[in-house]
C-alpha cells in the first residue's frame, strides 16, 4: 500500500490556505451544486427536468372525470466541460536548497494553497461568465450601486425582475467589489445596519431579502460596436417574443450585450448577437412590452459591470474530482480536501517520478444557467 504522504500535510495545507492571498469568491456559495456530477464522464449530458406552465381548464360537471391536458415536459442539459489541474513540481535538488532557506514543508503547502486558489478562481469566473444567459437588467451603467446613502432601490430593482417573472425563490446576489465599497461604507454604521456583524466579523448583511456576496471575478465585458443604428421591422413584435429581426446598421451586436426597444424601458440581455442585419435574440421571457408594427430604434447601453441577482436553483455547478481508471494510476497518494473558503472539494494527487516529485490539485466542472427567467443583471 502506498504511504499517506499527502494525508501527512493536511493541517500545513489548511494553515497555509489562511495566509495566501485569496480573491472574494461569490458566486460558488451562491449557486446550486448538482449532485448528478459524480455519475458522468466529460462532456456527458446530465439532463435536468424543466416543467412548462400549468394548465387551467373551466369546470363543467358532468359524471365522467374530464380527460386532463397533455403537457410536454422539457429539460436543459449541464456538461462536465473542464477537467484540469494546477500543478507544481520538486526535484531532490529543489529541496536541499529550501530546505536551507524557508524549508521546503513550508513552500509546499503554500504552493498546494496557490493551486487551491487557481482552480477556485476558474471555477468562479466561468459562473460569473453567465452573465450573458440571464433575463434582464436594471440599473445604469457607469453607475456604482449603492452609492447614495441608504439606497438600496438597486437591489430592490434587481429582485423586482425575479418577482416578475415568478422565480423570486431562494433569491441571490452577487456584486463586485466596488460595490462592496458602497455596501460596507453604507452599513458599517452599526445603527444603519442594526447588527455589528459587518462593523466586528466584514460579512455583508442581507440586503432587499437577499444574501449578500462578493466576487472578484465579476465581469466587466467589452461590447458590440454597435452605435444605436439598428432597428426592427415593422411586423410588431408581442410580449413574450425573444427573437426579433433587425434591419439598417452595419454595426455589431454581441452575446450579453444590453439593449432597449424605443418607448419600453426594459433592458434585455442579448443570448444571440448580430453583426449587421439580423436577427437579434434576447434571454427568456422575452419582451415585457410589446413592440409596436413600425420600425423602432434599437439603443446598445454601454459597458458596465455584470453584478447578479438570482435564484440559487437557476445557476448549476456540477462539480466533482476528475476520474481515474478503476485500475488505478501513477499517482502514489490521492486524497480530497474541501477548500474552506469556497466549499469547493477537489483532490490532491502525488506523483513520484525518477528523483522528482509532481503534485497535483484537480478538479472537472461545468456551469449552467437552467432558468435565465429567475436570473437577472445589476449594472454597475
Amino acid at each position: 500500500m502506498a504511504e499517506n504522504t499527502i494525508t501527512g500535510l493536511v493541517p500545513d495545507i489548511y494553515e497555509a490556505l489562511d495566509i495566501v492571498s485569496r480573491e472574494l469568491t461569490g458566486m460558488v456559495p451562491s449557486v446550486t451544486m448538482n449532485a448528478s456530477a459524480e455519475t458522468v464522464g466529460l462532456n456527458q449530458n446530465i439532463r435536468v427536468d424543466v416543467e412548462p406552465a400549468g394548465n387551467l381548464v373551466s369546470i363543467t360537471p358532468a359524471m365522467t372525470v374530464p380527460e386532463p391536458t397533455g403537457q410536454t415536459s422539457g429539460f436543459v442539459d449541464i456538461q462536465i466541460t473542464r477537467s484540469e489541474a494546477s500543478e507544481f513540481g520538486f526535484n531532490g535538488e529543489d529541496q536541499k536548497k529550501l530546505n536551507t532557506g524557508p524549508g521546503y514543508p513550508g513552500v509546499r503547502a503554500q504552493k498546494i494553497a496557490q493551486a487551491i486558489r487557481k482552480v477556485t478562481n476558474a471555477v468562479e469566473t466561468d459562473l460569473c461568465g453567465l452573465y450573458s444567459s440571464m433575463s434582464r437588467a436594471v440599473g445604469t451603467a457607469g453607475t456604482t450601486p449603492f452609492g447614495t446613502a441608504n439606497d438600496y432601490t438597486a437591489a430592490a430593482f434587481a429582485r423586482k425582475v425575479l418577482k416578475d417573472n415568478g422565480g423570486d425563490i431562494d433569491p441571490q446576489l452577487v456584486i463586485d467589489t466596488t460595490a462592496g465599497v458602497n455596501m460596507i461604507g453604507l452599513q458599517s454604521a452599526v445603527n444603519a445596519a442594526g447588527t455589528d456583524s459587518l462593523l466586528r466579523q466584514g460579512v455583508l448583511l442581507d440586503i432587499a431579502g437577499m444574501p449578500l456576496r462578493e466576487s472578484a471575478q465579476i465581469l466587466t465585458p467589452s461590447i458590440g460596436d454597435s452605435n444605436g443604428n439598428f432597428t426592427t421591422t415593422a411586423a410588431g413584435f408581442a410580449v413574450g417574443v425573444t427573437s426579433i429581426p433587425l434591419i439598417t446598421g452595419a454595426d455589431e451586436i454581441i452575446a450579453g450585450d444590453v439593449v432597449t426597444f424605443a418607448g419600453d424601458a426594459n433592458q434585455y440581455v442579448v443570448t444571440t448577437g448580430i453583426d449587421g442585419p439580423g436577427t437579434l435574440v434576447i434571454a427568456a421571457p422575452g419582451l415585457r412590452q410589446a413592440i409596436p408594427s413600425s420600425t423602432t430604434a434599437v439603443t446598445s447601453i454601454a459597458a458596465a459591470a455584470r453584478n447578479m441577482c438570482f435564484a440559487r436553483s437557476a445557476l448549476v455547478l456540477a462539480a466533482r474530482t476528475p476520474a481515474r481508471p478503476t485500475e488505478g494510476d501513477m499517482a502514489s497518494d490521492v486524497i480530497t480536501i474541501t477548500d474552506p473558503r469556497s466549499g469547493l472539494s477537489m483532490e490532491f494527487a502525488m506523483y513520484k517520478g525518477y528523483r522528482k516529485v509532481r503534485y497535483e490539485v484537480a478538479l472537472a466542472w461545468g456551469v449552467k444557467n437552467i432558468k435565465p427567467e429567475h436570473t437577472a443583471l445589476m449594472l454597475g
